[in-house]
């Protein structure tokens, strides 16, 4: 997820005080400044895939388990096998989602970060994401676009196959009646693969994910979150880029949408809407303007914004994560 820092923002270019041409004023020569702390990016990377990897040997003690109690315990060689499978995934789409974003910059000469990785140590995914940081303002809505929709389609990209392998390594087993735990909830993309590999599944028993299932259900769920069409997440800049100075009600009204996520459907909402507030608090529900703010975007990119639509809808779900108790009402 690119994010902008406004206290980054420079002047994007350096125009000569007495230009002798129109040409000299129109096409000014760019200030380009790509600096990273190499050092800082390895650090936090290494120590992402750690938390994750530790997460992930934690995910196979549960399925090794098959919903039954006591777990016993795998050799220490299974779980760090295991916790490897679950960490290369998710580190392979989220690290996909960014350089997706970051090579988009990279094309058009806009000065932005390498990946941020975050680790989580004792979060459920062992890690809260990665992100990017673009350095300076963005001159027109076609690269708006680009580079926010490159993040999206990269990631997903890599987690279909993903969640195939992962549900193709699940297994079905019982689900015991006073089991407690958490039931994730299905997006439409990861009910047809589940379709797919395993058919119908009968009453009374349940699909129990391998960790490299969980890494590309975790994926799915980041796309679509990036994908909510808000302020400067990668869905606000596509909305941006297709409607222009219009998408900041489109920013308001599905920051509502969030708080009603929240309060009807699932309180697992709650971080993401407090999140996006703050959001909105620290820099506005505008998004920043291009040059070409009042143009339209090619027709090429409007059926491209469809198919981040259709992203959207097949990697969201309304209830991410739910205890089980609550599901059965008790």
């Amino acid at each position: 997820m690119p994010g902008h820092d406004p206290s980054d923002f420079p002047p994007p270019f350096e125009i000569e005080p007495y230009a002798r041409s129109f040409d000299e004023i129109a096409i000014p020569a760019p200030r380009r400044k790509f600096r990273d702390r190499i050092w800082l990016h390895v650090l936090l990377f290494v120590l992402t895939a750690f938390t994750t990897t530790s997460m992930g040997g934690l995910h196979y003690v549960g399925f090794a388990a098959d919903f039954s109690a006591p777990v016993a315990v795998p050799p220490l060689g299974t779980l760090l096998l295991n916790g490897v499978w679950y960490s290369g995934t998710i580190l392979l789409i989220l690290g996909a989602h960014e350089l997706g974003h970051y090579f988009a910059c990279r094309y058009y000469q806009v000065d932005a970060s390498l990946p941020f990785f975050i680790p989580a140590w004792g979060v459920l995914t062992g890690t809260f994401g990665a992100f990017i940081r673009i350095r300076e303002p963005i001159a027109s809505k076609r690269m708006v676009f680009d580079i926010g929709i490159a993040g999206p389609i990269a990631g997903f990209l890599f987690a279909v196959p993903a969640l195939f392998v992962g549900v193709a390594m699940s297994r079905i087993a019982v689900l015991p009646p006073d089991f407690g735990g958490l039931e994730l909830g299905e997006p439409l993309l990861f009910r047809g693969v589940s379709w797919l590999v395993w058919g119908s599944i009968p009453e009374g028993v349940s699909l129990n994910l391998h960790p490299v299932g969980f890494a590309a259900w975790f994926g799915l769920l980041a796309t679509a979150l990036n994908l909510f069409p808000i302020g400067q997440l990668d869905g606000g800049h596509i909305a941006y880029a297709v409607l222009g100075p219009r998408s900041t009600f489109l920013t308001l009204g599905m920051v509502l949408v969030t708080i009603g996520l929240t309060l009807f459907a699932s309180l697992s909402w709650a971080a993401w809407t407090v999140l996006l507030l703050v959001m909105l608090f620290m820099f506005g529900p505008r998004h920043p303007p291009t040059l070409d703010e009042d143009q339209p975007l090619d027709g090429t990119r409007r059926w491209l914004a469809l198919f981040a639509l259709i992203v959207f809808l097949l990697c969201f779900t309304l209830n991410p994560i739910q205890p089980t108790e609550i599901l059965r009402g008790g």
